[in-house]
């Protein structure tokens, strides 16, 4: 075959688990469709020696440092179907380009499925957040909205983000029990019952949290503990298991990044529950080196 990987997603888990491949002077073939998780955020922090670096910038880097390695190709492309072929895997694209590979890497990541609240999703990813230790630093202090979205997953995220302001947890109908109501006490974090119903200012500034008695809740920024879904059918459509999070499935795999489908890898956002840039980079690390352990033992017993 001419590739010993092909790496569905060429983000940062994608292009990490191709770096290893690519020392290991494996061929390798990256597919990406040009939409990570990240690009709604205009600066990244909180990555080693990389703080406040544009996430585009980072895999603009990495993907010409990529392509100085002669196993390396890069192709743009949306994976539309996988299927097995002779022994290993065959990759179309939606344009009708095909890649043969031995091994299969999923770094297909996530979407997050927004609330349905006016003013929310243009603000996504710059003064709508999810991770304060990605953006909580900028944030600079003050007033704080989180708004619960993931049930008790929203109370210890308004109990963390205590750290970063102060926190109005806006409840928006849901009730929370005596035990959550004295963690965010002990926390300092105010509990608002009364519905949200827009967000207002001019984007992405956040004048302040419209409720639906006519109140307006100042907050400097508003996080959001968004669930999840796959970016992709790929995982699913191969047969791959998933195991649940409170926030969305994640792939199955081991500890080498295996899922449950012989020959198929999975890193990044959409196989673990802990998401940022270097878990997600991290994640990619183990799985291009489980694939080449893989690869050689096969050698071997041949």
């Amino acid at each position: 075959m001419p590739y010993d990987a092909v790496i569905v997603g060429g983000s940062f888990a994608g292009l990490s688990a191709a770096m290893q491949l690519a020392r290991a002077r494996r061929p390798v073939l990256v597919i990406d469709a040009g939409q990570p998780r990240n690009r709604f955020a205009s600066h990244s922090h909180g990555v080693l020696a990389l703080d406040g670096r544009a996430g585009g910038d980072i895999l603009d880097e990495t993907r010409t440092q990529l392509a100085r390695y002669p196993t390396v190709s890069l192709l743009t492309g949306e994976v539309a179907q996988i299927e097995a072929w002779d022994g290993g895997f065959r990759v179309e694209t939606s344009d009708g380009q095909r890649a043969e590979g031995r091994r299969l890497v999923l770094a297909t990541g996530i979407t997050d499925i927004l609330p349905d609240v006016p003013g929310l999703t243009p603000r996504w990813g710059k003064t709508v957040l999810h991770c304060p230790y990605c953006h909580g630093y900028e944030v600079g202090g003050g007033p704080i909205g989180v708004l619960a979205a993931a049930g008790p997953l929203s109370v210890h995220q308004a109990s963390l983000i205590a750290d970063w302001g102060e926190v109005t947890l806006f409840a928006n109908g849901v009730d929370f029990d005596q035990a959550a109501r004295t963690v965010l006490a002990r926390r300092s974090v105010a509990i608002e019952p009364v519905p949200v119903v827009a967000i207002e200012g001019a984007a992405p500034v956040i004048d302040g949290i419209r409720l639906g008695d006519g109140r307006l809740v100042a907050v400097k920024a508003l996080f959001v503990a968004a669930p999840n879904r796959m970016a992709s059918g790929l995982a699913a459509a191969l047969g791959c298991a998933f195991d649940q999070t409170p926030l969305g499935a994640i792939i199955r795999t081991d500890s080498s990044k295996l899922t449950t489908v012989p020959g198929v890898y999975a890193a990044g956002d959409a196989a673990r529950a802990m998401a940022n840039i270097t878990f997600a980079a991290a994640d990619g690390v183990q799985a291009g080196l489980g694939l080449h352990h893989q690869l050689i033992a096969e050698e071997v017993a041949a």
